[in-house]
């Protein structure tokens, strides 16, 4: 079953608030070797049964690929609906639906009701941004951006 969702109910869901168990840095620490990549995932399940995820990937090769990513998975599914995608400066974008020129920086995906519809990726519109060149701050940004509450006593690395 695929996952159709709002742009209200998206935004319902950034708005959540989402309680890490882990430190972030644990993440990186924790990152396992596959297929060109090192990636760690830690879960958040919700008490209606449905679980946002946490997502890195940071390329072996080009240190500029990578991504912090916000996934939701609903109560009594396996679909994995990716609210945001923090992506490093390693390709180049296009949003298809605005015919705007490509762009080729670090950006942002976000997931839209309207890119639905037409049938891509939920996530496929993205914008640029200067706030973030490393894994490790893109990440603090999802957390920043996303409700994502860290553990007692743990706080944000900048910089790293």
């Amino acid at each position: 079953m695929d996952v159709f969702l709002t742009d209200t109910e998206i935004q319902a869901l950034i708005n959540t608030k989402k309680q890490m168990t882990v430190e972030p840095d644990l993440l990186f620490l924790s990152m396992k070797e596959k297929r060109g990549h090192k990636s760690a995932e830690h879960e958040m399940p919700q008490p209606d049964g449905s679980t946002f995820i946490i997502k890195i990937r940071i390329s072996i090769e080009n240190p500029l690929d990578f991504s912090a990513i916000l996934g939701y998975t609903p109560a009594k599914s396996t679909k994995l609906f990716l609210l945001r995608r923090y992506n490093g400066k390693s390709h180049e974008h296009k949003n298809k639906l605005e015919k705007e020129a490509a762009f080729y920086d670090y950006h942002i995906h976000k997931a839209t009701e309207r890119y639905l519809r037409e049938g891509t990726k939920e996530e496929y519109f993205a914008e640029v941004s200067s706030r973030y060149s490393t894994p490790q701050q893109a990440l603090n940004c999802l957390i920043t951006d996303c409700n994502v509450v860290l553990p007692l006593n743990s706080q944000l690395h900048l910089g790293l």
